[in-house]
């Protein structure tokens, strides 16, 4: 049998190397436009940044490597323009003599991934954009021009994960950076209380967050704005967001959905059954609906180019839907998401209950702790756990991918409450941040609390409902919500004749709220804390 793969990065390598380990005596051949295979894509802004010195790190193997271990006939600069399904055959053009042959298959695996979405607008030939090492080479000979003149500017068109890194990537090494964002927020994958998190620390870098906004003109040395704005732009790079390179496909005749995405099985299979695809090109499950999803990121990439494999190899496998986890390192903060955010289940219909926390990152009395902020979105009818997301200092990663495997599990909200977690000082807290998580869901669960969210907060208090700030009077020097009386929980019970009937508590971060909620509830009042405290307020 004869496997022939379109792509040699994450997904079409990984099927490459995992049918070889399957089938000693599989024909193998793999055809990448580019002119190299198995790179490092995720870490080409930090060789723009200077983390990574080494060029040659970012090639993690070369056609001849891998020929040698895996006897897989790689070609590279080999451009499949055509498929013949019918003769089932191939088209390739050579990208460096424009030669074209054609090549058999039994077997078709696609591996495309996706291209950078460049804007329509006058000068854009001038973004740079960073997808493969060619344009990293470009883009870091294009800085350490910049960097050379007069004007160290960059401007980049786009706030997720790709434009963030390169932003702190390109601060490090000595420009001005704007990042420019159409939504009202950088950082899609989470809400927008945890989101300006994220743009704080940015802006307490030096870099310009300008949300609500789009690049409309680049010229020489500058950029426009639809807003009238020009900003200097000595560099300017468009990292917008990412389109499927499904154009061979459809010209194909194979089926795509209306984004472009390619649509395939559960084994990974096309339209055309002798016809696999795979990576960011795909269109995956959606974990919590099972609905189509895009979602390009390497993990599903590099295990369906792995799951391919098997299913060719005739072994009983069938792909998983998608969290779409996701993590940025942005000057030792960290961010990072998994399932959905609120607003998507807002959206959807949901009815959902939310959590915020705050906590260290291991206990408050070991030394260099670092404050995490923590959100659970929860349906509100099964305690399923719709998404989590975390900003802040080390361990932000690990509670993610605590909760991204419950989810997994089919673990409860509820349930994050009786997780085994490891434990020591320097690393945790015994009721660790995501045990914390459980246990309010678990009130929320029981009725034992009922609670407010801050975007809440503002029409209870027009419709006249009493807001009690419980700190301590010292506290209130942080910052009080307007409209609040000051009665510190400790004095609740001698003071309870001046709270009304329903009532509104809240704190710093929501656990002395709660602990108010408690005592005025079993006085016979509607009590309601705000959740995730004056913390999670004062963000907005």
């Amino acid at each position: 049998m004869r496997t022939l793969i379109v792509g040699g990065v994450a997904g079409g390598m990984s099927a490459a190397t995992r049918l070889r380990r399957m089938d000693e005596n599989a024909e193998i051949l793999v055809l990448e436009r580019s002119a190299h295979v198995s790179f490092a894509n995720c870490g080409l802004p930090y060789f723009v940044g200077g983390v990574i010195t080494r060029r040659e790190s970012l090639l993690l193997e070369t056609p001849e490597s891998i020929n040698r271990r895996f006897k897989a006939d790689v070609r590279v600069n080999s451009e499949v323009v055509a498929i013949d399904r019918a003769a089932k055959t191939v088209t390739v053009r050579e990208v460096l003599t424009g030669n074209e042959y054609t090549e058999t298959y039994d077997n078709l695996i696609l591996a495309p991934g996706a291209a950078p979405f460049i804007p329509p607008i006058p000068g854009v030939e001038r973004a740079l954009t960073l997808r493969n090492v060619a344009d990293t080479d470009t883009m870091a000979a294009k800085v350490a021009e910049v960097l050379a003149g007069d004007n160290k500017t960059a401007v980049i068109m786009g706030g997720g994960f790709i434009g963030l890194e390169l932003a702190e990537n390109l601060v490090e090494r000595g420009l001005h950076v704007s990042v420019v964002e159409l939504a009202d927020q950088i950082m899609a994958p989470l809400d927008v209380e945890m989101a300006i998190r994220v743009q704080w620390e940015l802006e307490g870098r030096g870099v310009e967050v300008i949300t609500g906004a789009s690049v409309t003109e680049i010229a020489e040395t500058t950029v426009t704005l639809s807003d009238g704005r020009t900003l200097p732009a000595g560099l300017v790079i468009a990292a917008i967001g990412v389109r499927p390179e499904s154009g061979l496909a459809a010209a194909a005749g194979l089926e795509v959905n209306e984004r472009g995405g390619i649509v395939v099985d559960e084994f990974q299979r096309t339209s055309d059954p002798s016809i696999f695809a795979v990576g960011d090109a795909v269109v995956k499950r959606d974990a919590i609906t099972g609905d189509p999803a895009m979602v390009p990121l390497a993990g599903p990439a590099n295990r369906h180019g792995r799951l391919v494999a098997d299913v060719i190899a005739g072994r009983p496998v069938s792909s998983n839907t998608v969290l779409g986890t996701a993590i940025v390192g942005l000057f030792g903060m960290q961010a990072a998401a998994t399932g959905w955010t609120e607003k998507r289940a807002v959206a959807a219909g949901r009815k959902i209950r939310v959590v915020h926390t705050h906590p260290d990152n291991h206990a408050g009395y070991y030394p260099g702790g670092e404050e995490m902020h923590l959100k659970l979105v929860i349906d509100a009818e099964t305690d399923a756990i719709l998404g989590a997301q975390g900003v802040g200092g080390n361990g932000v990663d690990k509670r993610i991918d605590v909760i991204a495997t419950a989810m997994r599990g089919g673990l409860t909200a509820s349930d994050l409450a009786d997780l085994e977690l490891s434990y020591a000082p320097p690393f945790s807290s015994a009721k660790d941040p995501v045990n914390m998580l459980g246990f309010q869901a678990e009130n929320l669960r029981d009725g034992l609390v009922e609670s407010v969210q801050w975007h809440e907060l503002p029409a209870l208090l027009d419709a006249g409902v009493q807001v009690i700030d419980v700190r301590t009077a010292l506290e209130l020097e942080r910052g009080m919500i307007e409209g609040a009386i000051n009665v510190p929980v400790d004095e609740l019970r001698d003071r309870i004749d001046e709270i009304a009937d329903d009532v509104i508590l809240y704190c710093w971060s929501g656990t002395r709220s709660y602990v108010g909620a408690r005592i005025l509830m079993q006085s016979g009042r509607r009590v309601r804390h705000l959740d995730g405290g004056y913390r999670t307020w004062a963000a907005i």
